[in-house]
């Protein structure tokens, strides 16, 4: 496949959120501080950060098994999907959230990080939503999208129903369930899934 001149393909994990540390602060040596202040916006923005590196590496993974992945994709309104994985088993919306050393629990709707309700589920639900929308539209066919939470450094991870709306698991269990999953698409429609996926036009409306 050729390079597209808004390829988005050429996005590195993480993008996003660079670009919003920098703009919070944009001396590079206060940035720097910053980071490894705890409670301040910039660290929280960091570890972030960190979360989003370590998923996509283990997206990279699947590379070579017929599965493509882009990170940072950005809408016009300028907020961003942290990952789209598409192969043989589906297409997905990643969200990354990093909760180290947190004991994080998945019920049938909400998620709780250390006893304290989330808002994950419901923000992911509506991510994946908006992603099918928009493929869909570009693709000429609907293209279901399933949602995934890429859970980063938890003390433990506990999800009591087998049937989730949302797919929630640790980041080095990613790859593996991902690949692990019945094939719904073909080689071809993957390719062309990631072919509209990695235009910025397709995210622009």
């Amino acid at each position: 496949m050729q390079p597209l001149a808004d390829d988005l393909a050429r996005n590195h994990p993480g993008d996003a959120v660079r670009r919003k540390i920098q703009e919070l602060q944009p001396n590079p040596l206060l940035r720097m501080i910053d980071r490894w202040r705890p409670k301040t916006e910039i660290y929280s923005w960091a570890i972030g950060l960190r979360g989003e590196v370590l998923t996509a590496r283990r997206l990279a993974r699947l590379r070579g098994h017929g599965w493509r992945a882009l990170h940072a994709v950005q809408w016009a309104t300028g907020t961003d999907i942290d990952h789209i994985a598409i192969g043989p088993a589906g297409v997905f919306s990643i969200n990354s959230k990093r909760h180290p050393g947190k004991a994080v629990w998945y019920g049938d709707r909400e998620i709780t990080v250390n006893g304290s309700t989330t808002h994950h589920i419901a923000a992911s639900q509506s991510e994946a939503r908006r992603v099918s929308r928009a493929l869909s539209k570009h693709c000429g066919f609907v293209v279901p999208i399933r949602p995934v939470i890429s859970v980063v450094h938890a003390r433990k991870l506990v999800v009591k129903n087998a049937n989730t709306p949302v797919l929630v698991l640790k980041v080095d269990q990613l790859d593996r369930v991902l690949s692990g999953l019945a094939p719904t698409l073909s080689a071809d429609q993957v390719a062309h899934i990631y072919g509209i996926a990695r235009r910025s036009h397709t995210w622009s409306a």
